[in-house]
């Protein structure tokens, strides 16, 4: 047996998410975390409003739940899927350390040889 893990083919060539809201009550964080679980892809696009900023400023709410949606969106990425965020509106309002120019993309490095 190696010991390298064997990443299985993407179902999708891309998934397109918009309009999440993390940061509100409404947000379905669990429906869209087991959506993530279960629907793999080449390319995953955050359409805005992924994190709603305007809401968290007046009151702070972060539960468990949504921040299982972040930390399935990282590990994606971690596995391969290239992950384009494009900030909304309501997003904008939020601090987010490191977002250039209204648009955040993560794709993993692969390592150098040494």
């Amino acid at each position: 047996m190696t010991s390298s893990r064997h990443q299985p083919k993407p179902d999708y060539k891309a998934i397109f998410i918009s309009d999440v809201h993390l940061g509100s009550a409404g947000c379905q964080a669990d429906a869209l975390c087991a959506f993530l679980k279960t629907h793999t892809s080449q390319q995953l696009y955050l359409v805005g409003d992924i994190i709603d900023g305007w809401r968290m400023r007046k009151k702070w709410y972060w539960p468990q739940s949504h921040t299982n949606v972040i930390r399935r969106i990282l590990t994606a990425a971690k596995r391969g899927t290239e992950v384009t965020y494009i900030i909304g509106i309501m997003t904008s309002s939020c601090a987010l350390p490191a977002v250039p120019a209204g648009l955040w993309r993560y794709q993993r490095e692969e390592p150098r040889p040494a």
